[in-house]
């Protein structure tokens, strides 16, 4: 019975007897003289906590925290009321549960916030958004559940606007790594203000933690949903990143005369074959190598110019010595390589890049801030 623990019966009202949680309990010392007919004597609630006595007696954790505070609030005054029930009472009242448990054929989690969650990844942002203002609205669900499953990026903005103490209960509600996180990605000033007020929140009631929880999840839910997954630096870069490269020398040098600053952010966002020696890892060229078909890597090579040599011997140099001669000695052979040519084998290479670092399988070298 250790893993038995279908709460949706437990909170289900009714009991699974058709009795009800509004029955008297039995003030005796044992309830039952044994068989169906000692079930016939318990009401519904009753029948509950003798379950939830039993799964917990196997070490179960049941969620009880998952049902409204007046079920609870039953289950655990009928629990007080009893004493004892004889094992045939027992074992009548687990077999009438499970056969009720086992006729179910398929089960909802019970609420808007539970049917969001269920959903979640399957609706419109903006449809998810009202929604979920909604289920806030309703005062039913937990605040507290929907804020921990955010991103670090999305509290982020609102840890930093909200005053110190508001700053320490969420930090608080949320799992320690993504609270040191949070904490770490913070100014040094406000973070030390910030651990200090956690210390102060041992006082605070539930009922002041619930209102704040509200409180934030209607600002995050509040908040407009994005047409873009990734911001405009992360977008323009990735456009030149595939743009021939004198096209991408002008958008730069268009972008350097309207807006500096946004045209340096974009800068270090590109990634293309002349970063290779700044943003690879000289241990990772050998993977690189590994997912570029030779003849291309061989052009690539070959028609580096410019800027884009230092490139090329990064790469020729971070191999075993072999494979570097053959390359050349294929580089010598393959002789004047056109420019198009020589583009097209590069943004092979640096597709091959990005695809193993979406992967995980490498890891680019943050850009020079300076």
């Amino acid at each position: 019975m250790a893993g038995f623990t279908p709460l949706a019966s437990l909170g289900s009202g009714a009991g699974f007897g058709g009795s009800g949680f509004g029955g008297k309990g039995l003030d005796l010392p044992a309830l039952g003289s044994g068989g169906g007919g000692a079930v016939a004597e318990l009401t519904g609630p009753q029948k509950v906590a003798i379950i939830v006595r039993l799964l917990l007696s196997e070490g179960a954790e049941l969620p009880l925290t998952r049902l409204p505070d007046h079920l609870q609030a039953e289950i655990t005054q009928e629990i007080g009321r009893m004493r004892s029930v004889n094992r045939a009472t027992l074992e009548a009242v687990v077999q009438e549960f499970v056969d009720r448990v086992e006729s179910i054929g398929l089960s909802f989690p019970g609420g808007l916030d539970g049917a969001l969650s269920l959903l979640d990844g399957h609706l419109s942002p903006a449809t998810s958004s009202r929604l979920r203002r909604m289920a806030g609205a309703s005062g039913n669900s937990d605040p507290w559940e929907r804020i921990a499953g955010l991103e670090a990026d999305r509290l982020l903005p609102v840890l930093e606007e909200e005053s110190t103490e508001i700053g320490a209960v969420l930090l608080s509600k949320l799992a320690v790594s993504k609270a040191a996180d949070l904490l770490g990605r913070l100014p040094g000033d406000k973070a030390r203000r910030i651990a200090y007020a956690v210390s102060l929140t041992g006082n605070v009631d539930p009922g002041t933690v619930r209102r704040i929880g509200l409180s934030l999840a209607s600002q995050l839910d509040a908040q407009p949903a994005k047409a873009f997954d990734t911001g405009p630096v992360e977008r323009v870069g990735a456009i030149l990143n595939y743009a021939a490269a004198t096209t991408r020398d002008e958008v730069l040098t268009g972008l350097d005369e309207v807006d500096a600053g946004f045209a340096e952010q974009v800068r270090r966002a590109i990634f293309t074959f002349t970063n290779i020696p700044v943003r690879i890892d000289a241990r990772d060229i050998p993977k690189v190598i590994r997912n570029v078909d030779q003849a291309v890597l061989v052009t690539a090579l070959a028609g580096a110019r410019d800027t884009d040599l230092a490139a090329a011997e990064f790469i020729l140099a971070n191999m075993s010595q072999r494979m570097a001669a053959s390359l050349r000695d294929e580089m010598a052979n393959l002789g004047k390589v056109k420019d198009k040519d020589a583009e097209a084998a590069m943004a092979t290479v640096v597709t091959a890049i990005r695809e193993m670092e979406a992967a995980g399988e490498i890891f680019l070298v943050a850009g020079d801030e300076d």
